[in-house]
């Protein structure tokens, strides 16, 4: 398969394209900058020099190229909805296959550090968090191009973890390079349901392979309270957990960061399981901990320094 990965050169499509030149699959990727397409070529991936501002038409025309599109950026707003607009427009009536990348984010209930008992499943109705409203409207735009001779679908994992992650467990660590202590706001019981990257691109195959058109599917593999994250952590490091409140949250990882680390976000993997058959192989998030990538972010200085 012909496949045009866009934001190959992130986290989640990084790894994804490998997968799927180590599955065979050609695979194109978009590059905004010379850097990223040296990056790519030494991936065995085939860069495109595009971007999702100026030079989107050229993204656009990649993706009519391929036999296969996966979305899988992480770009402005803005950027996101056009670029969602725009494929969906252009590959109308062609019946080749789109996958778009979401995230559970889209259902992120603010707990302020507490235990949500609220889990949902793929069609699971639910009220989507403000500042994801756009993303939500991108997965409602890519899923309607189904009945627009598109085989479109979405993918929508939960807390994505695994090497060069930059999840909740290399945020506690962080917090340790700024307060001494490894922190959790409130009393830490909130939750993301996580899942390894390699279970995400292993789903993302499936749905390339076998996905039906319209396909909504989660990945979800395991969940671990904020403040077991911070227990581990502390004692991997010698220091101690504590509880912070959400206005120091803020002093510690920014307004945005605070707000991920106070909230819920609970998902099951139904579709995905009974439609594609895909099951994790990896659910124990807290088998990072003790890693030297996250011991080093706990040095004072360490949120000065690039992140591994």
């Amino acid at each position: 398969m012909d496949v045009f990965v866009i934001g190959a050169t992130g986290f989640v499509g990084g790894h994804l394209a490998r997968h799927l030149v180590a599955e065979g699959h050609t695979v194109t990727g978009l590059a905004r900058t010379g850097v990223a397409a040296t990056a790519l070529r030494a991936r065995g991936v085939a860069p495109l020099a595009a971007d999702l501002d100026a030079r989107r038409p050229a993204a656009v025309a990649a993706a009519l190229r391929a036999d296969a599109v996966v979305y899988a950026a992480q770009a402005a707003p803005d950027q996101e909805t056009a670029t969602a607009q725009d494929l969906t427009r252009a590959l109308a009536g062609t019946g080749k296959t789109l996958v778009f990348l979401s995230g559970s984010g889209v259902l992120m209930q603010r707990t302020a550090g507490a235990w949500s008992p609220d889990v949902f499943a793929e069609h699971d109705p639910f009220t989507t968090e403000p500042l994801a409203e756009f993303r939500k409207a991108a997965e409602d735009t890519v899923l309607a191009a189904a009945e627009n001779g598109v085989r479109s679908m979405v993918v929508r994992p939960g807390l994505i973890w695994g090497p060069g992650d930059h999840g909740h467990v290399p945020m506690v660590h962080r917090s340790v390079a700024t307060t001494g202590a490894a922190a959790y706001v409130g009393p830490g019981l909130n939750t993301y349901s996580h899942v390894h990257i390699d279970d995400v691109t292993r789903l993302f195959g499936l749905a390339l392979d076998g996905g039906r058109a319209g396909g909504l599917y989660h990945a979800a593999a395991g969940e671990t309270p904020n403040r077991w994250i911070a227990e581990r952590v502390a004692a991997d490091l010698g220091v101690r957990a504590r509880s912070v409140t959400p206005e120091e949250a803020a002093g510690v990882w920014g307004e945005f960061g605070a707000l991920i680390m106070a909230a819920s976000s609970r998902i099951r993997a139904v579709s995905s399981r009974r439609e594609l058959g895909w099951r994790p192989e990896h659910t124990d998030m807290l088998t990072m901990i003790g890693e030297a990538r996250l011991r080093a972010l706990a040095v004072p200085g360490a949120l000065a320094r690039p992140s591994a």
